[in-house]
């Protein structure tokens, strides 16, 4: 093989590498290309998303806000009922002792 037709042979397998290479590239574009309707569609999930965590942050603080108000309620109700025990306890005790009175009294 003399220099010539070495230099032609270099020359052809490289323009076949280099077209091969062209066809690959435009292969893997072809098929990993994203269309635009995708694009929106990923963009509309990512916004509702978005305003699902916000809705779902909101509800959690709505949640533990009234889960404050009726623990206090709670203690302000049983706070109540205690001091209702109390002076019902003492009402009874009272009456009782008038009764005894009374009885010692008539009797």
């Amino acid at each position: 093989m003399n220099r010539t037709q070495f230099i032609l042979v270099t020359a052809a397998i490289l323009f076949v590498a280099f077209c091969l290479g062209w066809f690959a590239h435009w292969i893997m574009q072809r098929f990993s290309r994203v269309s635009q309707a995708d694009v929106d569609q990923l963009e509309k999930m990512s916004q509702e998303l978005h305003e699902a965590e916000e809705t779902r942050d909101q509800a959690i603080t709505y949640l533990q806000q009234r889960e404050a108000e009726l623990t206090n309620q709670l203690a302000q109700t049983e706070a109540e009922l205690s001091a209702a025990m109390d002076g019902l306890r003492e009402a009874r005790t009272e009456a009782e002792e008038l009764r005894a009175h009374i009885e010692r009294s008539q009797g």
